[in-house]
């Protein structure tokens, strides 16, 4: 049987536990609830590590210009200003592009990411321009008149078909039936073999309007790219201004140095 609890020690537990009560009640006030803990720890710690967050992708103004590789073929300045934007500003498409030259009578053959694959003299539409006259197309060849026969300036979507021959054409301008194909040898008055090989630009014109390339050329080089798939082809202008044949062309190198200002 427990022995009686005397009245000064019933006063002295009341005490100690009025004090334990009192203590935990100021712990409460004081500390901030485990969950509150937590997210303020984890407002001070970074959210990923700190090398992270000094690696940070260039800009896109900042990164190099893409320009268009040569492979060091001599071409001229238009020939490299228009290569250079197509290849860097995606205006070819992601497809095989061709650069021609009308004023040195020279064809140059790109791949998709701005390469060179090739290049070769060519002959032209006799006559000087860059317009297309129009109904032309719908000519028979004999009724073409010497003033009409313009191999037309512009950026053209190119696809392989066939002429009235027929023999496989790459269309350049289906309306006005401009195309680039093998050189035809059939009148040996006009010379036409002699003429592409002639270090000379003067006899070159001699064609309806469309591009005639070499045998060679044209079966090893640009049928296997063009007979199965499309093309863009831009035919630079020989009177009127540049810019105003291609309206989006920029210079890649100025238009990055800008943006490094």
């Amino acid at each position: 049987m427990p022995a009686d609890r005397s009245p000064q020690r019933e006063d002295a537990l009341a005490g100690l536990k009025y004090g334990l009560l009192l203590g935990c009640a100021v712990l409460a006030l004081v500390l901030p609830p485990a969950g509150h803990r937590q997210s303020a720890a984890a407002a001070i710690s970074p959210p990923f590590p700190s090398s992270a967050v000094l690696t940070r992708a260039a800009p896109e103004a900042l990164q190099a210009p893409r320009l268009a590789d040569l492979r060091g073929k001599e071409a001229s300045e238009a020939v490299r200003r228009v290569a250079d934007w197509a290849t860097d500003s995606g205006d070819n498409q992601g497809l095989h592009f061709v650069v021609l030259d009308k004023r040195n009578a020279k064809v140059f053959l790109f791949r998709p990411d701005g390469t060179l694959r090739a290049a070769t003299p060519v002959l032209l539409g006799s006559a000087p321009g860059d317009l297309t006259v129009d109904g032309v197309g719908g000519k028979p060849i004999h009724a073409v008149l010497p003033e009409e026969r313009t191999t037309p300036a512009g950026r053209f979507v190119a696809q392989p078909g066939r002429n009235t021959t027929p023999e496989d054409v790459v269309w350049v301008d289906y309306a006005a039936a401009v195309s680039m194909h093998r050189v035809r040898a059939t009148d040996p008055r006009e010379r036409r073999l002699e003429r592409l090989a002639s270090p000379s630009v003067e006899d070159n014109r001699i064609s309806y309007g469309c591009i005639n390339m070499p045998v060679a050329f044209f079966e090893q080089e640009l049928w296997p790219v063009f007979q199965a798939a499309r093309g863009i082809v831009y035919v630079l202008p020989e009177v009127l201004p540049l810019q105003q044949v291609f309206a989006g062309l920029y210079d890649p190198v100025a238009r990055h140095a800008a943006s490094l200002r």
